[in-house]
Order: C-alpha cells, then structure tokens, then sequence
C-alpha cells in the first residue's frame, strides 16, 4: 500500500501539470518545507487485489459484501447458542466455509497471476540517465514493513549471488528508490579499463558499452549517463532510453532519436491491437542530442494536460532554457507537445535504434492504465431478476418465522394445555421471551429457503458456459487463429434474448480490405468492377482484357518497376491513355495533378524492411488510405520516401522531393485531412485536401466549378449505389505570405493548453476553404463470407438488425440489399432533413407514422436515415415519433453518424423499448455502442482490436454471430431459467417439510431432521444436478437450432424465466412438500412402528430419516424429469445424489456422538414399511407433473416438442452433415409459416408505443 507524506496539487494552473529538469522547481510549487507540492502516481504497477498479509481479512471483507453471506454468517452465529437448538454449530458452519473457502481459492488463483503478472512487469529493465537533477519528486516514506521486506531481499539475493560463486558487490538491489541492476558484469575486464584518463575513459567506454563499472567511472569523470534499472524505479521528470524492439516503460515525450530525422516508429498492437506501425516526431528543441552527456546539458520545463483516458489526444508544451536559475522567465526555444511527441506505455519501439525520452505520465496515470477499466461492469437480466425472488424467499422466511414465533408465545401464554404436564417450564420463562427465542429458532431452522448456493451455483454454470463458447471449434477463425473469445463470462445467456443487433457495415459487415476500383477525375469517369462483385456487368474475360490492354498502356510510356501487375486492382484502359495526352494536355495534366494528390495526401509510410525488392508496402493507420496510395504507385507515381517534413515522390520515373509544411490529420469530426505542401522547382505552396463528398462540396470555391462539382457528384452517387465508398480530392494555391500568417496562427493554436483541438479546428477552418476539385474515389470492401446468409437466419429468429455505418446514404443502401438486409418489395423511407429544417422534418415523421398505422403489410418497410436528420429525430420532442416509426420498420440504417451518435441510437432502444441489444464492430468509432448495449460483441479486424478491447465477446467474422446467438445464447438461457426454477423448488420442498412438523410440536422448533441434513441438503444432497442441468441440458442440437431458428423467438420474448413460472415451480413445491411430510406422518401417527428386527419406529429421528430420504429422492427425479437430455452423465450424478442421503445416513449413526440418532440406520433401513413409503412418496409426488408432461406433448405439444420429435424421426438429418449455407434454412422455406410466432407479442407492445407517441404530438 503507497502511504503519501501529504498531500498537493498538480501545477498552478487550472488543469497543468509543471515539470521540470536541471532546473529549479518555482517557489510557487514548494510547500513551506521547501519540496514539491505536487504528487505523482508510482511507476510500480498494481492489479492484483491482495498480498499474502492481506488476502484474507480483505477477502473476507469483500465477499461479505454479499447479502447472502452476510445472513448465513449470522445463522451460523445463531446456531452458537445452545437456546436456539442447533445440536452441532461446528457443522452448521461447513455450508459457508465450502462457500466462501471456494471463492476464495478462485480469487487467489486469479489474483495470483496477476501478481506474478505485475513483478513481471516492474521488474522490467530499462535505462534511466543517471547523476541527473530530477525535482520534481522526493523520496518516499517508506513503511516499516516495506523496509523489512526490502532488505530481507537484499539479504536473500546476496546469499544466492555468493552461492553461486558472484561477487556480492553486484547484488542486484530491489530497492524501489535506488538504481536497480547494473547493465552487464565488470568481473574479469582488464585492468586497463581503470588506469585511464577521462578522455580515454570516454572514448573506451564507446567501444566497450558493456561495462557497468566503466560507465560508473565515465558518469564521474565525464557527465551523467544512463544506466540500467527497473521499470518501477522510473519517476516523473526522469530521462528514458528505449532500445529496438523494447516496450515503452512509461507515456514519454520524444526528445531525440536514432534516426537523422528525427523520428521513431511504434507497434501499439498492445494499447489497441493496431499492427500498423505509427510514427512519432522528436521536439526540434531536443532532437540534436545523443548521449547522456548531452542531455545533463538540458535545462527544460513541460507544462502539459492532466492525465485522461483519450489515446489520440495530448496537450502540452516544451520550454528550453539557458540554465537553472528560474530568475531566467523566456525560454531559449519552445515547441507544442501533441500526440504525435508522445510514446505511451505498453507500445514497442520498432524500427529505430533508440529514442531518449522524458517522463511525463507513470503508473495509474499512463494512458493505457487508465483505458484499462473502461469496460462497464454489465448483469445479465435474469441476475438482476433473480433479486425479486430471492427477497421473496426473505419475505416468506420472515412469515415462516413469525407465524413459528407468534404461535409458540401463544401456546405457553394460554395454559391449561398437555405441555404443561410434560415440560418443564419454558425457556425464555415468559410467552413473549417464548416467541423471541423461537423467531430465531425458526431461522436457523428455514434457512434453506435462503439459497445461499444459487449465487455461486450460477457463477459455477455460466463459467462452464463460457468454456464451450470457447472451445467451440465452429466460430474458430483460423486465418486470424481467434476462437470465440468470452470477455465477460457472466453474460451468456443474455445472447439468448437479444432482440436488436447493432452493426457497424466497415470491417463488420464487410472485410475491411480495401481496393481501388473507381474514380472522376476532370468530369470522368474511369474504372470498371470486377466481374465477382455484385453488379459487374463485364465478363471474367472482358475484365482480363481490360486489364492488359491498360497494363501495356501504361508499359508502353513507363516500364513501372514499383507495380506488381497480378495485384492491380485500378482497372481502366482509358485512364492509362489519358494519362499519357490521348485525349489532350488538359485531361492529362488533370489526371497527374489528380494522382499526385493521392501520393502526397497520406499519412502512409513507405515500408523499407523489405530491403532491396522494388514493390513497395505500405504502413498506414487506415486501410483506405493503402488503396489509395499503392494505386497512385501502381499508376506511376510512388511514395519511395517519407519524413516528418518531406515526402519524396517518384512520378513518371522522375524522383522529386517535396517539402511537408504542415499535416492536418483526419478524424471523425472534421472528416477530412490535409497536407500544406511546397512544391520543388517552382516553390509554390499548395493545400491538398481529400475527405467525405458532402465535406470537400462544402468548401470550394463558389465561382468556376457548377458543371464539375455537378458531374462528379453524379458520379460519386452512381459508385455509391455499387456499393463503393467514396472520398473527394481537391487542392487551392496560396502565397508564401498567406501560410506565413496562417502558420503563425496555427502554432499559437498549437501550443494552447486550454480548448487546444477547439482553436486549432479554428484555425484549420479557415484554410480549408475555397478548393478547386479534383475528382474523387471509389473504393470497394467486399462483404463478408455468409453475411447475407447470416442476416437472414437472425431475420428469421425475429431478430431486427440495424446498420449504423458512418457511410454516405447510397453506399449503405447498396450493402444492405446486398446482404439481405433490404429487398426490392420494401418501402425504403429516405430521411434527409438539415438541423435548419426541423419543422419539416416533423412533419415528413407524422406523415410516415400515419402511413405506417394505415398500412396493411406492417414491417415490410426500410428507414434510411442520415446523421443530420438523425439529430432532430433524437431530440426529446421527437424522440418518440421516432422509436414508433422504427418500431414500424423491418430494417433501418443509419448513415453518416457519428460514434456518440450509434450510442444514443443503441440507448434510444434499449430504453425506449426496454428490449435486449446488442451492438457488433470493429473499430474504435464501434466502442461506444459496444458498451452501450447489453452485449458488446467486437470483431477482429483490421481496424485494431479497440473494439474487442471493450466488447463482452470477440469473435473473428460476422458470420460467428448466429451461432454464438441461436445456439449458445439460446442454450445458456434455457438452462439457466430451468435451473432456476429448479433450484428454488427445491428448497421450498424441504423447508416447507419442516414447517408443517412445526404444525404438531406447537412451532417450537423442534428440528423434525437431523442437523446434518438441513446443512447437507444444499452442499451434497441436490446440488449436482441442478449445476449439471445448469451446464449439459439440451432440448436440441446446435444443427437442428441453426435449422430452426424461430425457436430463438422464445428467449427475445422472455418466456423461458417469467414470474409464473417462479409460482408454478413454487406451487410445485408446496404440493410435493405435503406429500413428502404426511405420507410418513399418517404412517408415525399410531406411534406403534415396529421394525422386522424389533427395533421401535416412533421416534423423531426415525421419521426425519422417512421424510428426508423421500424429499432427496422426490428433488433429485423431479429434476430428471425436467431434463431434456438424458445421458450417462446424468442419470450417474443424480443416481449418486440420491444415494448420498442413504450413505451419509449409514455414516454418521454409527456414531455415539450424534445421541438419539445413533443406530438409525439399523432400525430404519431394516424396515420394509421404509422402502414402501419411499416408493409411494415418490410416485405420488412426481405423478401430477409427469401426467402434465405427457398430456401436454401428446395434446397440446410446443414448437420444441415438435421440433424434438421431428429431429428423433430423422428429420433434420441433412442438417447436421451440411455446410453453413446449406444448414441455414435446410427445412424451413419462405412462404411456410413460421413455427414460433413473435410478431402478434410486437405488435401489442408496439402499438402501446405508437399511442403512447400520438399522445405527444
């Protein structure tokens, strides 16, 4: 545990934090002891829970946080007391031990890897500059534990080290404010190495780095330098080298690099999955150094952002002085701090020898420790449920309870009565003590109708549950190599309830793998598909000749030594011929300047690991951009080298650098990005743009451009309607003076600590205005295998599934009929409103919903609704016209919206319709409707792993999604309510046993069982089955699920858990309890029993053994009964489970210790009327359900009794052998009616919607 020595703050200034290095900290930031107010996480990273000392009392202390345990603690306390009548509270105390004694044994598992996790992590090496002035912090204080624990290792490392032969001087100290370990071993080095001069020394230690003694004697004689240590030594203000291939020890600002440039490349596949490698700049004020030396020379001041969660986002700003004196207020050179300065903890270094960085954010406050709880925590529905019951459990226990206590007090107080010759006076000594005494007698006594076991029987269930969507080899992506990967494993079987799928269409629906196919360049249009996507009108031998007759065009004029011919996906002979003047220099020359463009406005990075093979690869954040610029190379001008301040361009054979003076990224909000680029030889300065259509229209030029803007618009919504998205290019000239003032503008921008993204919105808004277009793109991402498929099985299982796609209109439009999703007979309602035009929007809603009440053929209709539009209709006013609208609707798609945009979608449903969601992505714009929903579902694609960071599943492609629902949702929630209502039958069978002896004893809680059972009963007795019908029970295969998939219907309408049948179970129960109670009663009421052996029957312990063993066997066929599967595994546990009552039985009386109870098992079992009693119990206890069970299926069968006995017939059998494609719909043909009917349940719960959405017009 850290103990701080007080307490500070971060900086001076609202929302900063002020470091600084070799240079005094103001007085402003000391307390009046002269050390730095503000505090700093540790580097010293913590996730596990507990340590050996603390596990324990801490565990305890959590787990008693739940209710159930908190209430059997204080029955086993009860039970202490002799007044109450437990007769062995030792034993009485074996439930809650197995309980909380496996709890806690998986919490040490867990907590224990990641302890060793943790130690791992912290005990990793890195360099730190050594000798250095770092005020920024001070020595902690240390507990006195923590000391002993320091040095008892150090005692330990030092013996070992000896033992095996190592001088103790080079122990490796474990002292978390020293030096941690040296860099390599001294012993054995030439003598030489210490006879010399500081400037032999200095040039020795380069061609000798290895010795950390050399380097001890270098930092004296020469300066500072780095040495090695752990990562949890690493301080705020520290100076870090990281080496190749190293990961980042903690968020560094980049101060030099390796490489002349100045830059560094990362793998961030840690922080977000992303294997794309990023690139990130070192300050100009600090780039030039390159030792230790030099950076002991620094004298630096950071002022920078708090620390917060976003990935893509930092603020801050580097100062260089002179010297220390704080006296000195103007730095010698000042440069803005952004994300692209930044190297955060978790990333590895790749393709740079080494980066000397400083540390800012430690521990807790690095970013990625900060994302590493984003996830909501989520309860599954039927949990949350289940506290309904479970407090009526509490209420009839209380009742039970009362009715016990009330009545007792009233027998002593009456007199007159037998009890009066045969007792000796009460316990309490008066009637109301009387009643007192037995209310707590009766608790101890009930106590299972509390079911302290079905919380962790639950958590036993769904772990299994997501075991075997783990290892279910169906939804294994082997290209990726990823199974199905549970994330939460308390949420299974809320995939068998879901009635609304959110889809992302990038990368979800789609592959995510982009190629050039179209484009308009000028007014024309280039391009044709290939004759596998959907709506190619070529043949495979008209494209083949397309293809060559463009690739000798283009040889013809320039033998390309970057393209690779088999992977051209830009297929266009008339584009080749233009681009070498066939059709005149004005074509041509807007072709080149077109692809130039495309090869200079990037972010992409030429891979150079390649080596010396001409055909060049790409390393860009966005797959778009890949397709972009490897068809601008494949067309003759190549990216062949790219630094942060130029981009060298090989066009037409001609190599020409050109000078990036500025790169305006892209991102979601302005969807756009920009490069202000010089040109060589004429040194003109042009501002290249590219971005969405809708964007780049806004902002050229108003004179000039009606018929091209007009022309390539027609253009763009003709590739969209194929299916393609589409991007814009255009560019504008300005003058030297212009970007001087505008770069003047930017940088003051740039380096704002307060609303810095704001102002520099602003200021890019005014250069991105006025453009000259282009053309635009067309690029084609293929749908995914079996997504058409998949969309139409989840249709057919009365799943709605919604695509909220941040593409334009046309694009979606022509996904969604591609996959299924929208036919040619619907009614596909188009929404394109501005914010400025709200009362038309209104009123175009109010049409729609009067049509849609109107309409015959409900959900037959298709809403297609852009982001704008989607604004207004999210509006409170509108809100609900909107929901019943939807409701209306068969499918919708929501274009052009923005991530927070699909979470207020996804909450609209899930609150409006109080319905069960789910949303599906793969990309980081997916994660906010990933946690909005009550599934989060992500896809491990090619956008990074954001999303499967934050989802509830992950899965490799879409097409796992139907499995994962109608089979595992569907099984996990059947078993789960089965076991439930299972469960609580039970125990109301055997408490309910016990109080109606209490009817024959004047409620005094004479115990009719002996202890042991009523502790047993739960732990050994019934357990096993009700888990295993939990984990194993099938009503049908996976095959005949997939066949079948109306049978999902039944969870989306919530009918396998529902408060009657909680009753009808209960109900059950009460019955089955009489049975097994005054079957043995009327047998012991004579009091005349007599065994065959001669031994009496008439005894209190002989008849608990009758009932006891009855209800045992009663419990555990009566969920036999309930079982759709029987198999060996079952009919093995329950037989066990059954026996154990006899075995335990047979034990225990065979000791003296358990008094009256001694030898019971000798008059009981020997007795003939026993095993009659047992057998009749039994029948007729089972008889009413069993007569229910066959009546029903004979008369008044379900879907599933259908369906079961369709597939034991053999019905299905084609099913289970055939592909996905064929198992989709093997029996089940369009125009048959469907076997379970979920619309009429929608149809009443949408027209309570649509009348409640009248009454707010």
């Amino acid at each position: 545990m850290l103990f701080f020595r007080r307490t500070g703050k971060e900086g001076t200034s609202l929302g900063t934090r002020r470091l600084f290095f070799n240079r005094a900290v103001p007085t402003e930031l000391l307390d009046e002891q002269g050390l730095p107010v503000q505090n700093f996480a540790r580097n010293k990273i913590r996730t596990a829970k507990y340590t050996p000392l603390t596990f324990i009392p801490k565990n305890l202390w959590l787990q008693f946080h739940n209710v159930a345990n908190v209430y059997f603690l204080f029955v086993t306390i009860l039970a202490i007391f002799p007044i109450f009548g437990a007769t062995n509270p030792a034993l009485g105390s074996v439930p809650l031990i197995v309980i909380l004694l496996i709890t806690a044994i998986k919490d040490a598992i867990e907590d224990f890897r990641r302890t060793v996790l943790d130690n791992e992590l912290n005990n990793t090496s890195t360099y730190i500059l050594d000798s250095s002035l770092n005020p920024n912090v001070v020595d902690e204080n240390i507990s006195l534990w923590r000391k002993t624990k320091k040095m008892t290792t150090r005692i330990l490392k030092t013996i070992m080290k000896k033992r095996d032969g190592l001088d103790a001087s080079l122990s490796v100290s474990n002292d978390e404010n020293g030096n941690g370990p040296e860099g390599s071993d001294w012993h054995g080095r030439s003598e030489q190495e210490f006879s010399m001069s500081g400037h032999e020394l200095k040039a020795y230690s380069q061609t000798n780095p290895g010795s950390a003694e050399l380097q001890r004697r270098v930092s004296k004689v020469v300066g500072p330098s780095f040495k090695r240590a752990y990562w949890k030594n690493i301080r705020v203000g520290d100076m870090v080298r990281v080496h190749l291939d190293e990961e980042i020890p903690a968020d560094l600002i980049v101060l030099s690099t390796s490489s002349p440039d100045a830059t560094c490349f990362l793998e961030t596949k840690n922080l977000d999955g992303e294997t794309n490698l990023k690139c990130r700049t070192a300050l100009d004020p600090t780039k030039h150094i390159r030792s230790g030396v030099a950076c002991g020379a620094l004298h630096l001041e950071v002022e920078s952002e708090l620390p917060h969660a976003n990935l893509f986002s930092f603020n801050g700003v580097l100062r260089s002085f002179r010297g220390p004196d704080t006296s000195d207020k103007e730095p010698q050179k000042s440069a803005a701090v952004t994300i692209d300065n930044l190297l955060l903890r978790g990333c590895t270094l790749k393709n740079t020898s080494w980066v000397i960085g400083f540390v800012v954010f430690t521990g807790d406050d690095t970013k990625i420790m900060m994302n590493s709880g984003i996830t909501p925590s989520k309860r599954s529905r039927i949990t949350q449920q289940l506290n309904w019951n479970v407090i009526i459990n509490f209420v009839l226990l209380l009742v039970m309870c009362l009715v016990s206590g009330i009545a007792q007090g009233i027998t002593w107080a009456r007199g007159n009565e037998s009890l009066d010759f045969f007792e000796f006076g009460s316990i309490g000594g008066s009637p109301a003590v009387d009643g007192i005494i037995t209310f707590w007698t009766a608790v101890i006594l009930f106590q299972n109708l509390v079911p302290i076991s079905l919380y962790i029987s639950i958590e036993i269930i769904k772990l299994a549950q997501a075991f075997f969507i783990f290892s279910d080899i169906k939804m294994y992506y082997e290209r990726l190599d990823y199974p199905c990967t549970p994330k939460s494993w308390n949420l299974s079987d809320d995939l068998g309830q879901i009635e609304y799928v959110f889809s992302d269409k990038t990368g979800t629906l789609t592959q995510n793998l982009m190629e050039f196919r179209k484009c308009s360049v000028n007014g024309q249009k280039y391009g044709v598909l290939p004759p596998s996507a959907a709506g190619s009108p070529l043949s495979r031998t008209a494209y083949l000749e397309e293809k060559r007759d463009m690739l000798k065009t283009l040889d013809l004029f320039y033998k390309n030594p970057y393209m690779a011919h088999d992977q051209v996906t830009f297929v266009s002979s008339n584009f080749a011929s233009d681009l070498h003047g066939s059709t005149g220099n004005a074509q041509q020359s807007a072709v080149k300047s077109f692809l130039l463009a495309l090869s200079i406005c990037h972010t992409a990075l030429p891979d150079t690991s390649l080596g010396d093979s001409p055909h060049l690869v790409f390393q860009a954040q966005s797959p778009d951009e890949v397709a972009l610029v490897a068809t601008a190379r494949d067309l003759g001008f190549a990216v062949v080298k790219r630094d942060p301040s130029t981009i060298s361009v090989n066009s037409l054979g001609v190599t020409q650098e050109y000078e990036l003076l500025r790169v305006l990224e892209f991102s979601s909000a302005r969807k756009r990005m920009s490069c202000v680029v010089r040109f060589p030889q004429t040194g003109k300065i042009f501002v290249i743009c590219k971005g969405a259509d809708n964007v780049i229209f806004s902002r050229l030029a108003p004179d000039g451009q009606h018929e091209l803007q007009k022309s390539t618009a027609a253009h763009l919504e003709e590739f969209g309607r194929e299916g393609l998205r589409t991007l814009c290019i255009a560019e504008k000239e300005i003058s030297e003076e212009e970007f001087r003032r505008w770069d003047a503008e930017y940088q003051i921008a740039a380096q704002s600590l307060q609303c810095r993204e704001e102002k520099l919105e602003q200021v890019c808004d005014q250069l991105e205005v006025n453009f000259h277009l282009l053309g635009g793109t067309a690029i084609e991402d293929r749908l995914q295998e079996d997504v058409p498929e998949t969309i139409k099985l989840l249709a057919s299982a009365g799943i709605k599934v919604w695509v909220l796609t941040g593409d334009k209109v046309e694009t979606a439009v022509n996904i969604g009929f591609s996959c299924n999703l929208l036919d040619k007979s619907m009614d596909i309602i188009q929404m394109k409103f501005k914010e400025s035009e709200k009362r038309e929007f209104r009123q175009s809603l109010e049409s729609w919903l009067e049509k849609s009440k109107r309409s015959t053929n409900h959900g037959v209709s298709a809403l297609v609704i852009d982001g704008e539009c989607l604004k207004l209709a999210l509006d409170a006013d509108a809100r609900e016209q909107f929901l019943a609208l939807c409701q209306s609707c068969k499918a919708v798609l929501c274009c052009r919206v923005s991530p927070s945009q699909k979470a207020a979608v996804v909450q609209l449903i899930k609150k409006g319709l109080n319905v069960m969601t789910l949303a599906i992505g793969d990309g980081a714009n997916d994660v906010a409707m990933i946690q909005e929903a009550e599934i989060g579902v992500g896809i491990a694609g090619e956008e990074g792993r954001q999303a499967v960071m934050s989802s509830d599943y992950a899965i490799g492609q879409f097409k796992y999604l139907s499995r994962l629902l109608l089979v595992h949702g569907r099984w996990s929630y059947r078993r789960l309510a089965e076991m439930v209502a299972n469960f609580f039958y039970k125990n109301i069978v055997w408490t309910l046993a016990l109080f109606w002896y209490q009817l024959y004893n004047n409620f005094d809680g004479t115990y009719l069982f002996e202890y042991s059972y009523i502790l047993l009963y739960n732990l050994a007795f019934t357990s096993l089955p009700i888990i295993l019908m939990g984990i194993f029970d099938q009503d049908v295969d996976d095959s005949v699920s997939l066949a079948v998939p109306q049978l999902y219907t039944k969870g989306i309408l919530g009918k396998e858990w529902t408060q009657l049948k909680f009753w009808m179970y209960m109900i059950d129960g009460c019955y089955q309890s009489l049975i097994c109670f005054f079957t043995t009663y009327f047998l012991f009421q004579s009091g005349t029993s007599v065994s065959s052996t001669g031994w009496t029957l008439n005894g209190r312990e002989q008849m608990g053994v009758f009932v006891a063993t009855s209800t045992v066997f009663v419990v555990n066929a009566y969920v036999l009964l309930n079982l759709y599967r029987w198999d060996w595994i079952s009919l093995v546990v329950i037989s066990l489970s059954i026996l154990m009552v006899w075995f335990w039985t047979g034990i225990y009386s065979q000791f003296l210790s358990v008094g009256a109870f001694y030898s019971t098992v000798d008059r009981v079992f020997g007795a003939v009327v026993f095993w009659a009693i047992t057998l009749l119990t039994v029948i007729v206890s089972l008889l009413p359900r069993f007569t229910i069970k066959v009546f029903r299926k004979l008369f008044l069968p379900k879907d599933i009794d259908i369906i079961r006995e369709q597939a034991s017939s053999g019905h299905f059998g084609r099913s289970e052998k055939a592909s996905f494609k064929g198992a989709v719909f093997p029996q089940i043909e369009d125009d048959e009616e469907p076997i379970c009917k979920v619309e009429s349940e929608r149809e009443r719960r949408d027209t309570s919607i649509s009348n409640a959405s009248a009454g707010t017009k």
